[in-house]
């Protein structure tokens, strides 16, 4: 399978600038980054989160904490509503946007955070691989159920059973709720400003949110399906 790569480019406030090549195995989906060297606070007893199935003899490291170690170092002198202009380029496209430190980061957290081999991530990485940038929550909401329900597609064929109620969907994040709030914890103990705590925690105020609101922001866009309701 080929491989993925997304190129983030941050041009900040103070006219510097900070590059991110990011190459995702095409069958893992991970990025491929060694965490040898990862900080203390990414270390998988610090602040582990309690749900976490890793065993610290066998993982020295929390695998979200030292995928994004490197991210959270470069950006922690960058304050949550510093404006900056950032470039996504992508095998398919390239996408450009003015907007602020702590959107762009967590646009970028999102994606590294997917592709991090947790276990409680590792249902993302479909929306990893066909990353969208900056997404709105309207676009977010129709990937979540779309990747959801594909699954469903492949377990009915693989002799499963489907879950179209998406019970196991609000499950995914509830947990990934869980994990955010300790991430955040990480980042406190880690960071000297908020742009990357802030960024964690938008990131997790639409994780939050899903589980309570995904029916009814569903049965918003049902009108884009009408064709398939009255034939």
């Amino acid at each position: 399978m080929d491989k993925t790569h997304v190129n983030y480019r941050f041009r900040l406030h103070d006219e510097t600038a900070e590059v991110m090549d990011l190459t995702l195995d095409g069958r893992s989906l991970e990025v491929d980054r060694a965490c040898t060297d990862a900080p203390d606070w990414a270390r998988l007893e610090f602040n582990q989160c309690p749900h976490c199935p890793l065993d610290p003899a066998e993982h020295a490291y929390c695998p979200v904490a030292a995928g994004i170690a490197d991210v959270i170092l470069r950006f922690d002198g960058v304050f949550s509503h510093d404006e900056v202009d950032l470039e996504v380029v992508t095998d398919e496209r390239t996408i450009t946007s003015h907007t602020t430190a702590q959107r762009a980061i967590g646009s970028l957290l999102g994606l590294l955070i997917a592709t991090s081999g947790c276990p409680y991530t590792n249902y993302l990485k479909p929306m990893a691989r066909f990353h969208l940038p900056l997404a709105s929550e309207e676009e977010t909401i129709f990937r979540i159920a779309g990747m959801y329900l594909l699954a469903q597609y492949f377990m009915k064929h693989d002799g499963g059973n489907a879950d179209l109620d998406l019970a196991g969907l609000m499950k995914i994040y509830d947990d990934l709720h869980i994990l955010n709030t300790s991430i955040a914890g990480r980042l406190k103990s880690a960071t000297k400003t908020d742009s990357s705590v802030n960024a964690i925690i938008l990131l997790d105020m639409f994780t939050n949110l899903v589980p309570y609101s995904i029916e009814e922001r569903m049965d918003e866009i049902r009108h884009l399906f009408d064709a398939y309701l009255k034939s």
